[in-house]
């Protein structure tokens, strides 16, 4: 279907396309040219952490963490049961067990939740700042270390907040904040784990010789070229964060008082804006039909046949996902787009 309101769209107005070329024209265009040292330094410093460690997605980027902790076959780590799956595979890829706390009426991991998901074989836990809420991070530290845990921020969809983990993960995919179309990276302020990380990524090499492997690694590297998307990328993140800040509360205006639709809890940065709505599918087939895309929540965790538990019901993320959808969100979106697309919300439930 051809829409006119795509649910994301990428922005590339900064220098992109400058720092590609400048990478192309020199024939710097694997891992190993120097807009990937020169992202990785961009992003951590504007985090305010010591480094970063820039992959080819933020899949890999969770399974680089989760490795450089040491995570693997016997272990557990405590995920959101609401999140998306790449979350939990990473924990898999590792050939450790997700262990899944239910969400709170934000989304988040409901942190009171979980000191009782906590088992010897415990390793590390791993929030997620959904549709950029940011988890309330202190009782989730103050748990690891009263365990002796380690944790992993899954930052996908939060460029802009502050990580405060041990190692914190982010996407780059296309429909984020920022974007090198595919991509991740990991910023930690643990000198030995970017060493391991970085060990990891490259496939493992040993420095006394180029084809010995003393562990498994991966190929996980990201190109020069994503490399230098990213890094304009990086420079324009306060401008992108600034009009996302706006869209958000033109959607809340506009959407307020709209019987049939529930506002979200504010976001600490707006990745995607997300609502509650009665009759959802046929709210969002009238949507389509006046050219808006939209995108139903994440199916939880025990809803998926890799982890299925058969008391899903129960759980209060299954109760949000049954209802919850976003609408379309990225820097561009005018005051009149977001007229048009709420009238069209409005529309729908005058007419019901």
């Amino acid at each position: 279907m051809s829409y006119r309101y795509h649910v994301s769209k990428p922005v590339l107005s900064g220098r992109e396309l400058e720092y590609v070329t400048d990478g192309i024209q020199r024939g710097w265009i694997s891992s190993l040219g120097p807009h990937v040292r020169q992202f990785e330094e961009a992003f951590a410093s504007y985090n305010q952490m010591s480094s970063a460690v820039a992959c080819s997605s933020g899949t890999a980027a969770l399974t680089l963490a989760l490795r450089a902790l040491g995570v693997g076959p016997g272990d557990e780590v405590i995920v959101p049961e609401f999140t998306m799956i790449a979350s939990a595979w990473a924990v898999t890829y590792t050939g450790a067990t997700p262990v899944f706390v239910d969400c709170a009426d934000d989304l988040n991991i409901d942190v009171t939740k979980i000191e009782e998901k906590i088992t010897p074989r415990t390793k590390a836990i791993m929030p997620v700042h959904i549709y950029g809420r940011r988890c309330d991070m202190d009782p989730i530290m103050e748990l690891a270390h009263e365990y002796n845990l380690r944790v992993v921020e899954d930052s996908a969809e939060s460029h802009g907040v502050r990580p405060v983990a041990h190692i914190a993960a982010f996407s780059l995919y296309a429909n984020k904040i920022i974007t090198s179309g595919e991509g991740g990276i990991c910023v930690t302020n643990d000198p030995v784990l970017d060493a391991q990380m970085r060990h990891l990524r490259g496939m493992a090499f040993s420095p006394d010789h180029s084809f010995l492997h003393r562990k498994l690694g991966y190929n996980f590297r990201m190109t020069d070229m994503q490399a230098a998307v990213a890094l304009a990328q990086t420079e324009q993140l306060d401008t992108f964060l600034a009009a996302r800040k706006e869209i958000a509360a033109r959607y809340d205006e506009g959407l307020a008082g709209i019987e049939g639709i529930t506002v979200m809890p504010p976001r600490d940065v707006l990745w995607m804006y997300d609502v509650l709505a009665e009759d959802r599918e046929s709210l969002r087939a009238h949507l389509a039909a006046e050219g808006i895309e939209t995108r139903r929540f994440f199916k939880p965790m025990s809803q998926q046949p890799q982890y299925f538990d058969p008391e899903w019901p129960k759980l209060n993320a299954a109760k949000y996902a049954a209802s919850g959808f976003y609408l379309p969100t990225y820097v561009g979106l005018t005051a009149e787009d977001q007229e048009y697309i709420v009238g069209k919300v409005r529309e729908f439930y005058q007419k019901r």
